[in-house]
């Protein structure tokens, strides 16, 4: 099973070091926004903190693993991390680098400096010491470096879309033509004139499709099961926007109800396309199941156009062909696995009170807080905004007790006997 999360033996490198060191506070797994939000609010707590990111940037999801035409599909004010807003002259929807900008800003403000290119490769809790032990490895060139971390705190801001899900399909490994995750995709432009297959029709797989055809290629779009489709605005309002105010003061399946007939009123009938809707409600479905609807920001009228065809599901691979579940075949060029992302959480953590084998928390609403000193922030499926909340919630939790312990200091004991050890503030 991949996984990126950790980094493998190689037989011509040279085991240089191997150190354990001491951190005065949190160890923060994860520079993205999940774990930049949480050190910038442990440093108004004045709390130190060291933050460990297995990429050589932070966010590198956004970075690295998104399309060029990418922008928020929320406005931007649900979108800002703790103490720092978006620059006014930003547009309502900030385009992919724009939102790299602003969290380099971000990192820059608060003093973040992530060590980069450390791979966790275990984090576990030493009930003798009371104390989480976390190990990573480095690789530069001809040289590899370990090191074990010891901590009182530790914080998983890995996220829920830390490694690609590849679908097992029937003959995929053998289709002659190119396949790619979405991660990989960046542009529509080599694409021009190739019939290309988007397994998947999320936000990702939509958009993909909208990009294949404004490129003037033949994308057919798989749609599995039903899927909520619903307009970024209604009446130049976010959608989104509106249905938070709603929830302020109506209930969920009236809410949903309100949202429907408004996604009629704009979008019309979208189930003779080929888009069929659940039969449980877009915020319902969001708050139960953590799926997020589909905000259209021109996919749909290039279905109605025929410039994106909608297709079922697929049973097998053969060649250049793929065979539907409802026995059509279609020959294809290329294939974008738009199948989504996991969590890698457990790959490396040692815990299962806390975290299901899902890697998500058990209890999804109060998801940030376990025993032990564990946490974990943007596991909530509340997007950014959640992860604003998680932050803060964490360094304020973090931050009493540090405050408490440094009125009255007290000798704690460093547990770690092996060869080589520092103390990191």
């Amino acid at each position: 099973m991949e996984s990126m999360f950790r980094l493998m033996d190689q037989e011509d490198q040279e085991v240089t070091t191997n150190r354990c060191i001491w951190v005065n506070g949190p160890v923060i797994v994860g520079a993205g926004p999940s774990g930049l939000a949480t050190a910038a609010c442990l440093r108004e707590q004045n709390v130190p903190f060291v933050v460990l990111e297995r990429a050589d940037c932070i966010a590198s999801l956004w970075q690295n693993r998104t399309y060029d035409r990418l922008k928020l599909h929320l406005p931007k004010k649900f979108c800002q991390l703790p103490k720092m807003p978006f620059p006014e002259s930003f547009p309502e929807y900030p385009t992919k680098r724009q939102f790299i900008d602003y969290l380099e800003s971000y990192a820059s403000r608060f003093d973040v400096n992530p060590k980069f290119n450390e791979c966790v490769q275990t984090a576990r809790f030493d009930e003798t010491s009371g104390l989480w032990r976390v190990k990573t490895v480095s690789n530069a060139e001809s040289t590899r470096t370990e090191v074990e971390y010891i901590c009182r705190w530790l914080v998983v801001a890995t996220g829920e879309n830390a490694e690609r899900v590849v679908p097992e399909i029937d003959g995929l490994n053998e289709f002659t033509g190119e396949v790619i995750h979405a991660c990989d995709y960046k542009s529509g432009e080599k694409f021009t004139g190739k019939k290309v297959l988007v397994v998947g029709c999320g936000n990702s797989g939509m958009e993909v499709s909208l990009d294949l055809a404004n490129h003037f290629a033949k994308p057919s779009m798989v749609v599995r099961s039903s899927v909520h489709v619903m307009p970024r605005e209604v009446m130049g309002k976010s959608t989104f926007e509106i249905a938070m105010k709603m929830l302020a003061w109506l209930p969920l399946w009236l809410v949903d109800k309100i949202l429907l007939v408004l996604c009629w009123l704009v979008l019309g009938d979208i189930e003779k396309y080929g888009l069929k809707r659940p039969e449980m409600g877009p915020m319902e479905m969001k708050s139960v199941k953590g799926k997020t609807p589909v905000l259209d920001i021109g996919a749909l009228e290039k279905i109605r156009s025929g410039k994106i065809d909608v297709v079922t599901g697929i049973k097998r691979f053969d060649g250049n062909r793929v065979e539907l579940v409802n026995g059509e075949q279609l020959e294809v060029d290329s294939v974008v696995l738009a199948t989504g992302y996991r969590s890698n959480v457990p790959y490396w953590l040692q815990e299962s009170e806390f975290f299901a084998k899902n890697g998500f928390p058990k209890a999804a609403n109060s998801g940030w807080k376990g025993r032990t000193g564990l946490y974990a922030v943007g596991f909530t499926r509340r997007g950014l905004s959640g992860v604003s909340m998680d932050a803060v919630k964490i360094a304020q939790d973090i931050g009493s007790v540090w405050k408490l312990e440094t009125k009255q200091p007290t000798i704690r004991s460093r547990a770690c006997h092996r060869r080589y050890i520092s103390q990191q503030f």
